[in-house]
């Protein structure tokens, strides 16, 4: 497979972007693609913030925009400039007529003055690890080598499992992410935590359990978790319910963000039957972002250990409860009747690997539609 693919979903992505707002910042964990997708935009002018020539050149921002009206930037690596902000500004507020493409460190969209600054001013569109768009632009014939290989590109196209090249972006992380804005101590115990969400990833999160894994107090864990998700290398999915008595409230799942990932720090070289349920519904959670780029997605519990895989509702609208699952033989709705016992509102859905078109079942008298990913997606378009 060749190194470069034309990524459609997000130039279409993008280009949706630029008819609301005339910045656009691309955020994503580092070797997402966010350089190679920047450097494919047609007709585009791409500047490596990290070069001294660049940063001299935006040193006079109204000269640099003057020369470039009615144009596309790409200001890649930004993070690298002294005020990427206020370079920004002056081009929301002065020269909306040059289209720009920002991006860089996934620490500067946490940055709380970053966000701030640009309030209003810019759009912001999330590449997350591989969707299943890509896969087409890839040329992938099965979901095998994405779940054991990954969703960054570079690692899904590695012939063998990158396991030093994992170890290299995990201390890259650290000392280009991490410490440039949170400045962090103990790098070990940070790593360790790291390593141990990826091995746990979809299960409840218990701090004081990683404290002591880690060696470091349970403050210290719920920072490193709060740096984590902030960075997207996690995603914590709390749990949705009405309060009540029954239902768990507070418990958050915690998901690593990369299927790859998961399998370097569990030991998976080779997909076992057992294996591909887990890495599918961590392929759902990662479709549910890149289409819908929100992280609004619950998972409901009860105390009795009825569990839905995700919840998602907008606002005034009744949830959609989401099973995933490797096939959709032999189905068991308890979960799902569970759930509609609280919550009788709402579609119920299965997206099975298996299915490529739609159907319905009765189980319980409950409606369930077992639907493939794209059916899962139109469903939660209507709901958003």
């Amino acid at each position: 497979m060749a190194a470069f693919r034309t990524r459609h979903f997000w130039l279409e992505r993008l280009a949706a972007a630029w008819r609301g707002k005339s910045i656009v910042w691309l955020s994503g964990v580092r070797r997402s693609g966010k350089t190679t997708i920047a450097r494919s935009l047609p007709r585009a002018e791409y500047l490596d913030c990290e070069l001294p020539s660049v940063r001299r050149l935006l040193a006079q921002p109204e000269a640099f925009f003057d020369a470039r009206r009615g144009r596309t930037v790409v200001l890649d690596e930004i993070h690298r400039l002294g005020n990427p902000s206020e370079l920004l500004k002056i081009a929301a507020d002065h020269y909306p007529d040059v289209r720009i493409l920002a991006t860089g460190s996934s620490t500067l969209g946490a940055s709380r003055r970053f966000r701030d600054t640009l309030t209003g001013r810019k759009a912001e569109v999330w590449l997350t690890p591989m969707m299943s768009r890509d896969l087409v632009d890839f040329g992938a014939e099965s979901l095998d080598r994405r779940f054991l290989r990954g969703g960054l590109p570079p690692f899904f196209l590695a012939p063998e499992m990158p396991e030093r090249e994992i170890q290299e972006w995990v201390d890259s992380y650290w000392a280009k992410d991490i410490l440039e804005l949170f400045r962090l101590e103990r790098r070990h115990s940070f790593q360790r935590f790291v390593e141990l969400l990826h091995v746990q990833s979809s299960g409840l999160f218990e701090a004081t359990r990683f404290a002591r894994d880690c060696e470091v107090s349970r403050t210290s864990i719920s920072n490193y978790l709060a740096v984590i998700e902030a960075t997207f290398v996690a995603h914590v999915v709390r749990p949705f319910s009405a309060r009540r008595a029954t239902e768990i409230v507070a418990a958050p799942k915690v998901y690593g963000f990369d299927t790859g990932f998961v399998c370097h720090y569990r030991g998976i070289e080779r997909l076992r039957a057992e294996d591909f349920g887990l890495l599918w519904e961590h392929y759902v959670l990662n479709e549910i972002h890149a289409r819908l780029q929100t992280r609004s997605i619950r998972y409901w519990r009860d105390k009795r250990g009825h569990e839905v895989d995700f919840v998602v509702a907008g606002r005034g609208r009744p949830p959609v409860a989401i099973e995933c699952k490797a096939t959709s033989a032999n189905f068991d709705a308890t979960n799902l009747v569970c759930f509609r016992k609280q919550h009788p509102e709402g579609a119920s859905l299965v997206v099975a690997a298996d299915v490529k078109t739609p159907f319905a079942e009765q189980h319980a008298g409950l409606r369930v539609e077992f639907v493939p990913m794209e059916g899962l997606i139109r469903h939660l378009q209507k709901v958003r």
